[in-house]
């Protein structure tokens, strides 16, 4: 007998790692360790990741099929904290036709020539589908703060463009989760030593990942911003512990299902009539 339920643990992930509305955030207040929720702990989570990728199954398929709704969900994070990981895991074993990953890298020509939510928006879902932002469109104002290619007043503008652009998408159906996937700077010196160290990881890392840790701190700074700024009900941040992968997986789980099934969806209702029909 299980000594807690998993609807408790999706109740509990769901409002303990919501970004409030309206709230500031300082990531020092936000333990990338995380204690385990109910005491969980990471022999019980094999049995929880099983009966949640049922429920996240049977969504998706009913999602599909209904054709009404759409999903939208972002994930962010610094390099090595496990972006990559938390796909693989959260949506193995769903139907490929109705779930897409869209990554976003450094922009084309043809890109730049545009406007910045312009790639971004021919990514988004349509009717019955998940898309997974593997990045997204808060790299124009994160990176691109960083590394000074933009200036303090757009960044800024970029805010209030960001949060009418997603409340926009919400409007046409869309829900919208976005996380962001918290490790501390210890945790990732250690990821990376293990990619140097590991033949089978060794095409992982580049010398990049140096220059960038170096901004550490103007990344939190970034992060702190964009996170607070953009922070909606229609489109709500959770930040999400993750120098442990398996309890990072979890939660992420855990917190979509228990989204997914707050939607009032229903199964179409088939006009012909089936008891008449003969199979011969």
């Amino acid at each position: 007998m299980e000594r807690i339920t998993v609807k408790a643990f999706k109740e509990t992930a769901d409002k303990k790692y919501l970004v409030r509305k309206d709230s500031g955030i300082d990531l020092a207040e936000w333990d990338p360790d995380g204690k385990s929720i109910l005491g969980i702990t990471k022999e019980e989570e094999a049995g929880f990741s099983l009966k949640l990728h049922k429920e996240l199954w049977d969504l998706q398929g009913l999602l599909y099929a209904e054709h009404k709704r759409k999903v939208l969900i972002v994930v962010q994070a610094m390099d090595t904290a496990g972006k990559d990981g938390v796909i693989q895991h959260v949506f193995k074993g769903v139907n490929p036709e109705g779930v897409k990953v869209a990554s976003f890298k450094a922009p084309s020509q043809e890109e730049l020539d545009h406007d910045f939510l312009w790639r971004v928006h021919q990514k988004v879902p349509a009717k019955g589908e998940v898309v997974i932002f593997n990045r997204s469109h808060y790299e124009d104002v994160l990176i691109t703060r960083v590394h000074k290619m933009i200036s303090h007043d757009v960044w800024k503008r970029r805010f209030r463009e960001i949060r009418e652009f997603e409340e926009m998408l919400a409007a046409e159906g869309t829900l919208i989760l976005k996380f962001f996937l918290h490790i501390s700077k210890k945790e990732q010196k250690e990821r990376l030593e293990a990619r140097i160290k590991d033949p089978h990881k060794n095409w992982k890392f580049s010398a990049n990942d140096l220059a960038e840790r170096k901004l550490w701190p103007k990344y939190m700074n970034a992060y702190e911003d964009a996170l607070g700024n953009t922070n909606a009900s229609w489109a709500p941040w959770y930040i999400i512990p993750s120098n442990r992968k398996w309890y990072r997986n979890l939660l992420v789980l855990a917190i979509i299902v228990n989204q997914l099934q707050k939607l009032p969806m229903k199964y179409p209702v088939q006009k012909q009539n089936l008891k008449k029909v003969v199979i011969q």
